[in-house]
């Protein structure tokens, strides 16, 4: 599984000395996009090939505090399923490795053109993941 270490900043914090929820997003939100560069996708030819990625809905859970000067890894797992969506999973565990907070997107290719969803995102994602397995997805053989 994927995963990235993130350190807490003080900026980073709500008054109580918290991680901001909006923070455990961007985080999130990295974690995704290092995932998908260490997967070999070039976001910028997806993009160009007339698609991009759309979160449709997220949740957050929270388990532990996260506060300044704390180390978390996030990982990053795809889900797939056989529609227009699949979901992206990340765990968030500090040092001691005891889950903090999960973070999971139902996410989606959006055709730039027609802004609707492409139906088989898993293949699009195949097509331009250099590692696809690093994405949850099997490398297409030619047999």
């Amino acid at each position: 599984m994927f995963s990235v270490r993130i350190e807490v900043r003080s900026y980073e914090l709500d008054p109580q000395g918290h991680v901001n929820g909006a923070v455990y997003v961007q985080y999130a939100d990295h974690a995704l996009y290092a995932c998908v560069r260490a997967a070999g996708v070039d976001t910028d030819a997806l993009l160009r090939s007339g698609v991009g990625p759309v979160n449709i809905e997220t949740t957050m859970r929270f388990h532990r505090e996260l506060r300044g000067g704390d180390e978390v890894t996030v990982s990053c797992a795809f889900e797939w399923g056989g529609g227009k969506t699949f979901r992206v999973r990340r765990e968030f565990h500090n040092r001691a490795a005891v889950l903090v907070a999960e973070v999971c997107t139902v996410t989606g290719l959006l055709d730039l053109r027609t802004r609707r969803l492409v139906p088989d995102p898993a293949a699009r994602w195949r097509a331009v993941a250099g590692h696809p397995e690093i994405l949850g997805l099997a490398a297409v053989t030619n047999a």
